[in-house]
């Protein structure tokens, strides 16, 4: 084992307590309040995000799982109906449209930007096709006007996984806000992070927006009368978590920037290693969008023995994802699994994340490059 001090996969510590004595100051307002599920500072969040990302409407609701499932059922999506999701992505993309009953019909993505391709989207419409969910993964978001411009085609409602989409615009717009709506994560990893779960319906929809706001309280009316419409859920977002949020977004544009300098800091020092080494990069969208670094991502064909050895020195690191959707057990049967994947397939056994967050200093990138270097040098 290394004697170097490790390179944890992500910690937050330091940005907490140079944050400490803004939250500590609305912890406090919390606590004298009584008041500890949504109320607020929940609504104040509400507002900074959607000033922020230019959103008509902003609903905060406990976590990003659940702001997809409480999206998908918003806009009408339900049993019968089948929803194109990429092949590449967290298990939450395609367990939120199996919870409203829907089917998920899972497509293959682009190499370099991890997202939907369009191509693939087209040839997996059927009759019972009626929505298209891109994701926007790790750095940039998906070809959105190709896929809106195919969602207009054929009459389909366009929906976005943007959870970790924060701060990424295309085209003038920001990720969630291109088809009738998309969501945010707040996990404690991601770019903007709560202390523990969190997340965000965004939508110019009216009807949307109220939908979702009465599905976060069990389908109550919004004026609290305890009249339920419908069945929903019970996801109203805590006061405490709305505290850490409104505290850290306005660190949020200096820590973007740190991660950008991060990840050229990377790419220098890597650039080296290609092609045995994939460093990110960005595949050619109809409009332009802007980077933003939730994960530095890169592949390697020896990608599990260069994680051991990475582990065997201290650093950390995390697979994103060790199986492509088709290959999952509790997907692999459906129908809309079925679709040849093989861009995804690959990914899954080459793509890596590294350390990358704020808090990660130059000689910390340094080390894990060093390492990596080491590594293809020493284990030919």
């Amino acid at each position: 084992m290394s004697t170097d001090a490790p390179v944890p996969f992500f910690t937050g510590a330091a940005s907490i307590r140079a944050d400490w004595p803004a939250l500590e100051a609305r912890l406090r307002t919390v606590a004298e309040s009584g008041r500890f599920t949504f109320g607020p500072l929940g609504r104040e969040l509400e507002q900074a995000i959607a000033e922020r990302t230019g959103a008509k409407h902003a609903v905060a609701v406990g976590n990003g799982t659940d702001a997809l499932v409480i999206l998908l059922r918003a806009a009408g999506i339900g049993p019968g109906d089948e929803v194109i999701v990429p092949a590449y992505t967290f298990f939450a993309t395609a367990s939120a449209v199996l919870h409203v009953g829907a089917e998920p019909v899972l497509v293959d993505i682009l190499p370099g930007s991890y997202a939907m391709d369009p191509a693939a989207a087209r040839a997996a419409i059927t009759a019972r096709t009626r929505a298209i969910m891109p994701v926007h993964l790790f750095s940039q978001m998906a070809d959105m006007r190709t896929l809106r411009e195919l969602a207009d085609e054929h009459g389909l409602l366009l929906l976005e996984d943007s959870a970790e989409g924060i701060d990424m615009v295309m085209g003038g717009r920001h990720a969630g806000l291109w088809g009738k709506g998309g969501v945010l994560s707040f996990f404690p990893t991601k770019t903007l992070g709560s202390l523990g779960d969190a997340g965000m319906v965004l939508t110019d929809d009216d009807e949307v927006a109220a939908r979702a706001r009465r599905l976060r309280s069990h389908g109550q009316e919004v004026d609290g009368s305890y009249e339920y419409l419908e069945l929903g859920y019970n996801s109203r977002l805590d006061e405490i978590q709305s505290a850490v949020l409104l505290t850290r977004l306005g660190t949020l544009s200096a820590e973007i920037e740190r991660r950008a300098e991060l990840a050229d800091r990377y790419d220098r020092q890597l650039a080296a290693l290609a092609p045995v080494v994939q460093i990110p990069w960005f595949a050619e969208t109809a409009e332009p969008g802007n980077p933003v670094y939730y994960v530095y991502l890169i592949e390697s064909d020896r990608r599990d023995e260069l994680v051991e050895f990475l582990t065997a020195h201290g650093v950390g690191t995390e697979v994103y994802y060790p199986r492509a959707l088709t290959e999952q057990p509790a997907l692999a049967q459906l129908p809309g699994a079925q679709h040849p994947v093989p861009v995804a397939v690959a990914a899954s056994r080459r793509a890596v994340g590294l350390p990358m967050y704020p808090d990660l200093t130059d000689q910390q990138v340094d080390r894990v490059c060093e390492l990596i270097h080491r590594f293809h040098k020493e284990t030919p």
